[in-house]
């Protein structure tokens, strides 16, 4: 009989620790589940709402049952957990009941966040641009550039034809015309580009500017940087290529904007019968005026060659192996040129309805993959051993390094009259996280971006 009570005891006390670990085995995945929710989104709240995330949690809470598994083996136990079940679901109604009172009475100060600031992250936001989350007119406000010096002509340059605004005329036929994009990422180097156009041209007031942009709020800060600028702003419709443009090997070239190259012909006026077009991540360093005289014969566009490079890596092995698509360059000396500096007869462009070849390529494109990179390869279909020679020196490109890891790259042999910084790695990015490659010092002196309190 006493052993009977006392293994009794022991069946009890094992019972109680077995009830005790089930209860507590539940807590703690319960609070795994919970916990990980939190930790997500307490990072996508923002800081100055902790009630309203508290009042979320609770919600969260009550909408996510705690399933318990009530022991089936003596009748006692089922009346315990029918009790616990009901009892936790009357705490969880009065808590979802008050919860939703409060938010009631809190709904105007709910509504004073904007959706998109509570979902976003902070930590993300150097990296995704989300122009959704920002209001155009607000974006020029995130740059302040301090006032560039005023660049005058020199005495041999004479004057420049007036309208009848006293202004300068586009039409101009002694205007050097460059059109370069306007983009929110970019917008710290195409302004540098600029300057640093000014800075080395004999005739600063004979250039004549033509910007790209899809936002329509840049003017007022490119006139308060150059006040004396010759310009002109082209609103480029992202919508025009939507549908054109495929995924490449690093999203920067699927942006809208570093396909307005293709319609120049189409967004200048018609009286502009040759341009300049230059990318945004560059310097000039000699006189631009060099560069414009370049004879392009009979070309349509002008640009440094490169015959030595693998011109097989631009296309994938579906274009090689399909015959149709690799007889494009049956008959001509094709050779790789980059497309971030080029001089354009916008005559013969137009005449030989250059737009419509690149788009049909990228139509192709859209089926067929037969690239990796972006804008490039269409100008390579279409221009590859029909353009007219430059020289190197025009185009010191690949400072930027390739288009994944952007390492630090030297200068190719010989002068040198224009800094390229293509491939991934900017030059203002690196200087401001303190890890420049050494050509970035080339860049900075044309840098004026500054604090708005330097900002005059």
């Amino acid at each position: 009989m006493k052993t009977s009570k006392g293994q009794k005891g022991q069946a009890e006390a094992q019972e109680r620790r077995n009830t005790e670990r089930e209860a507590l085995e539940e807590e703690h995945h319960s609070g795994i589940a919970k916990g990980g929710l939190e930790s997500v989104t307490v990072r996508m709240l923002p800081p100055t709402i902790p009630f309203h995330g508290f009042l979320f949690f609770a919600v969260l809470r009550f909408l996510t049952p705690q399933i318990r598994f009530a022991p089936t083996s003596k009748k006692k136990k089922k009346r315990k957990g029918f009790f616990g079940v009901t009892m936790l679901w009357v705490l969880r109604f009065s808590g979802f009941f008050s919860a939703a009172m409060v938010m009631i009475i809190l709904s105007p100060s709910l509504q004073s966040f904007p959706p998109a600031e509570a979902i976003r992250s902070s930590h993300l936001d150097h990296y995704l641009r989300l122009p959704v989350q920002m209001p155009q007119a607000n974006s020029e406000n995130r740059f302040f550039f301090r006032r560039s010096s005023a660049f005058r002509n020199a005495d041999e340059c004479g004057s420049n034809q007036k309208g009848i605004s006293g202004e300068t005329s586009i039409c101009d036929p002694s205007l050097v015309h460059v059109a370069i994009t306007l983009d929110i990422e970019y917008l710290r180097g195409s302004v540098a580009a600029v300057h640093s156009i000014l800075q080395h041209s004999s005739c600063p007031e004979s250039i004549f500017f033509h910007f790209l942009v899809s936002e329509t709020n840049l003017e007022s800060l490119v006139q308060s940087t150059f006040p004396n600028l010759k310009f002109k702003v082209y609103y480029f419709d992202p919508k025009r290529v939507k549908n054109l443009i495929s995924t490449s090997v690093r999203q920067a070239l699927q942006q809208p904007l570093n396909y307005a190259r293709n319609y120049l012909a189409d967004l200048l006026v018609s009286c502009v019968e040759r341009v300049i077009y230059l990318d945004s991540d560059l310097v000039v360093v000699d006189d631009i005026s060099k560069l414009w005289s370049t004879s392009l014969g009979s070309r349509t566009i002008g640009a440094p060659e490169y015959c030595h490079a693998n011109f097989t890596k631009y296309f994938t092995a579906a274009f090689w192996s399909n015959r149709r698509f690799s007889a494009t360059f049956a008959r001509r000396k094709s050779c790789y040129f980059n497309t971030g500096v080029m001089v354009m007869d916008l005559v013969k462009w137009r005449i030989g309805g250059y737009t419509k070849r690149i788009e049909r390529w990228m139509e192709i494109q859209k089926s067929d993959r037969i690239y990796e990179l972006g804008s490039l390869p269409p100008f390579l279909l279409v221009f590859a051993g029909h353009v007219a020679p430059i020289e190197h020196r025009w185009n010191q490109h690949g400072l930027g390094g390739d288009n994944i890891k952007g390492s630090c790259r030297d200068l190719h042999p010989g002068p040198v009259s224009l800094l390229h910084w293509s491939g991934s790695g900017k030059p203002w990015l690196r200087l401001d996280s303190k890890r420049p490659c050494p050509l970035d010092a080339l860049w900075a002196p044309y840098d004026l971006y500054g604090h708005s309190l330097n900002h005059t």
